[in-house]
C-alpha cells in the first residue's frame, strides 16, 4: 500500500481519505465489540489506518487487522477478523465455560448461574496455573496460528503495530513492535496471571500488558507521523452505583486497574496539548494530538467479569453489534473532525 495515494472502497478519491492510527484496548471476550467498531470503519472505507497499537483481546484484534490490512486492504482486514472470532467461537462451543439457560434469560453475556465458572473462579483464587494447568495448554495459540502468517506480516508495510505487554520481573511496559510479533509476543500481551503461565520471550517473562499500557498511546505518538487517535474503549470508566457485594468490587477493581494506565496516559496528552495552545511548546518538537474514542459505556456496564470468559457465539455477535452501531454513529457525527480537532473532551472524559 502507498499511503495516502491508492482509491479506497467504492472508488474514493484519495484526497477524502483520511489517516488515523487505533488504540485497542482488552477486555476478553468483549472484544468482539472492537472487531464490530474496525468491520464498521473499515468498510466505510474513509479512514486509512497508520498505527494499531493493541493490549490483551486489543492486541489480537491488531494483529489480525494488521495481517489482513496487509492480505487484502480493508475486505482483507474484515475477512480476517471474522475469520479468527468465528475459530474463537468454535473453539469456546466445546469447552466448560458456557452460559446455561437461566444466563440466557437474564444477561446477554454474564455466567453468574454457570457452576462451571464458579468452579473454575475459586480454583484460580486457589491454586495458579503452574498448578492446574501444568501443561500451560492455551487454545488461543491455535487460533492465531491459523488466522494469522507472521511470516507474512513482517514484510507488511502497509500498517506500524505496537502489542504492549507487562515484565512480570522489571515491572516495567514492553511494546512489541511489527517485525518481532509472533505468536508469543500476542500471547504475552494476553497472559492473564491467574488464568496462565507467563510466557517467556528471550529470556524475559510477560504478563497482560492490561496492568502497565491498555492500550499504549505513546507509541503511535512517537513512531507515526498522524495525530489522531482512535481509541477503542472496552472497560467502563464510571460506575452507576456503588459496588457492595465481593463480585461487584472484585468486578470494579478490575475495571479501574485496566483503566489506570490509559487515564494516565490521557491526563499528560491534556496536559501537553494546553501548554501548545498557550504557547509554551511548539512544533516541530510538539504536536498538539487528536482523541476520538468509541464505547458501550452503558451496555459494558451490565457485564461481570465472568462474561469476559464467554466466547457463545450468540455474545460474540451481540458485542459485534454494537460495536459496528457505535462505529456508525461517530463515523456519522466526526468524520469531519479527523485532521481537524477531538472529538472528545479529554478533561470530562479522563479527569
Amino acid at each position: 500500500m502507498t499511503e495516502g495515494t491508492r482509491d479506497g472502497p467504492g472508488g474514493l478519491a484519495p484526497g477524502r481519505r483520511k489517516r488515523i492510527n487505533l488504540a485497542l484496548q482488552g477486555g476478553g471476550a468483549h472484544g468482539a465489540f472492537t472487531w464490530g467498531v474496525i468491520d464498521r470503519v473499515m468498510e466505510d472505507g474513509r479512514l486509512e489506518i497508520d498505527g494499531i497499537s493493541g493490549t490483551s483481546a486489543g492486541a489480537m484484534n491488531a494483529t489480525v487487522t494488521a495481517y489482513g490490512l496487509a492480505k487484502g486492504y480493508e475486505q482483507g482486514a474484515r475477512d480476517a477478523l471474522a475469520g479468527f472470532w468465528r475459530e474463537v467461537a468454535g473453539a469456546a462451543r466445546f469447552g466448560p465455560l458456557q452460559p446455561t439457560v437461566f444466563d440466557r434469560l437474564f444477561s446477554p453475556g454474564n455466567m453468574d448461574f454457570s457452576p462451571v465458572f464458579h468452579a473454575f473462579d475459586q480454583l484460580s483464587r486457589m491454586a495458579s496455573p503452574y498448578q492446574f494447568n501444568p501443561m500451560n495448554i492455551n487454545p488461543l495459540r491455535e487460533v492465531l496460528e491459523r488466522a494469522v502468517d507472521f511470516d507474512a506480516l513482517h514484510c507488511a508495510r502497509c500498517v506500524k503495530l505496537f502489542l504492549c505487554a507487562t515484565n512480570v520481573l522489571s515491572g516495567k511496559i514492553q511494546v512489541f513492535e511489527t517485525t518481532e510479533i509472533g505468536i508469543d509476543h500476542v500471547l504475552a500481551s494476553a497472559c492473564l496471571p491467574f488464568l496462565f503461565q507467563a510466557i517467556e520471550i528471550d529470556g524475559a517473562y510477560y504478563w497482560d500488558g492490561g496492568y502497565m499500557g491498555n492500550p499504549p498511546i505513546f507509541p503511535l505518538i512517537y513512531k507515526t507521523d498522524t495525530a489522531d487517535m482512535l481509541i477503542v474503549q472496552i472497560n467502563p470508566i464510571k460506575a452507576k452505583t456503588l459496588p457492595t457485594t465481593a463480585q461487584e468490587i472484585h468486578d470494579r477493581v478490575n475495571e479501574l486497574s485496566f483503566n489506570s494506565s490509559l487515564m494516565r496516559e490521557m491526563r499528560a496528552i491534556h496536559f501537553v496539548t494546553k501548554l501548545i495552545e498557550q504557547g509554551c511548546l511548539a512544533p516541530p518538537r510538539y504536536r498538539e494530538i487528536f482523541i476520538h474514542t468509541i464505547d458501550a459505556e452503558a451496555e459494558m456496564d451490565t457485564l461481570n467479569v465472568s462474561s469476559k470468559l464467554n466466547a457463545d457465539p450468540a455474545f460474540l455477535d451481540y458485542l459485534f453489534a454494537i460495536g459496528r452501531d457505535r462505529a456508525g454513529t461517530w463515523l456519522d457525527r466526526h468524520f469531519d473532525d479527523v485532521g481537524e480537532r477531538s472529538t472528545t473532551d479529554i478533561e470530562e472524559k479522563f479527569m
